[in-house]
């Protein structure tokens, strides 16, 4: 697949913007992208404007039936912001600069904080299904970077440091909300791997060996990319199904999605809890 030029990637982000910015007067601070079955936190925002992915110049379309597909501009948390309701997957044969356009896009409307969320298989023995799990790093198996190709220095650096891409800030911020709302919350690290197929045993065992703690198939281009333009990352993730080798079970996607229901609440509360302190 192509990798635009920065002449012709500064168009396709130029078109969008403006043809957003024609839709609504919302100048968002926050981006948040919203996982699998987790786009109910919608319901908590005074939306003033919906715009689907379709209409958006050189916007992805989400081809996951769990994913709405629409951008959603209001009040959350008291803060202006943008709501992803569905993202987009390298295993929709997307790019890795087609995943990460929305936060470019995003960032270039005044966003400077970007909430992420995803549904996740959990392979820490100490995490359960519907369990909440706060990203304090992540390992990066897609076998791609939205960063490969031309730089835009207008962007960021060529070689941008990953030292910290969760905010410390924010992961204390949360810490803080999930202790006063009484919500169980883990920390750990997230792997990105391709998909659409879940994982085999082996390959549970060896994620585990490499340090993860929950494994899933988005986040890391988002986040990368955000990274990339000085934005600051909280990711959180709804741990959907027990990974664990010498135990596992097949799971289905109405499975996932049930279990991402009861995540979603305590999700919820603590992104709702995290914006009202910014």
């Amino acid at each position: 697949m192509s990798i635009d030029s920065v002449e012709v990637f500064r168009e396709k982000r130029a078109e969008a913007v403006t043809f957003i910015q024609s839709k609504t007067s919302v100048k968002p601070e926050v981006l948040v992208i919203l996982g699998t079955g987790l786009g109910n936190l919608a319901s908590q925002m005074d939306v003033e404007t919906e715009i689907p992915y379709e209409d958006i110049p050189h916007f992805p379309v989400s081809t996951v039936e769990t994913h709405s597909g629409r951008l959603l501009f209001g009040k959350l948390g008291g803060k202006n912001a943008v709501l992803m309701q569905g993202r987009f997957h390298f295993y929709e044969n997307y790019s890795m600069q087609q995943i990460a356009f929305p936060v470019r896009v995003a960032k270039a409307l005044g966003a400077h904080t970007l909430l992420v969320s995803n549904a996740a298989g959990g392979m820490n023995p100490l995490h359960r299904r519907g369990d909440i799990m706060l990203i304090t790093d992540h390992i990066n198996m897609l076998g791609d970077n939205p960063l490969i190709g031309p730089n835009d220095e207008n962007l960021g650096v060529r070689f941008p440091d990953m030292s910290e891409p969760y905010s410390n800030d924010l992961i204390e911020l949360a810490e803080q909300v999930a202790l006063e709302k009484g919500i169980k919350m883990h920390q750990g690290v997230y792997v990105a791997v391709t998909g659409p197929n879940l994982e085999t045993r082996a390959e549970y065992r060896f994620l585990r060996f490499i340090g993860a703690d929950v494994v899933g198939m988005s986040t890391v281009p988002e986040v990368i990319a955000a990274t990339h333009m000085g934005m600051k990352v909280l990711g959180v993730s709804a741990i959907t199904d027990e990974c664990f080798p010498d135990s596992l079970q097949p799971v289905n996607m109405a499975e996932i999605v049930e279990a991402a229901s009861i995540a979603e609440p305590k999700l919820t509360k603590v992104i709702s809890g995290v914006l009202e302190r910014l």
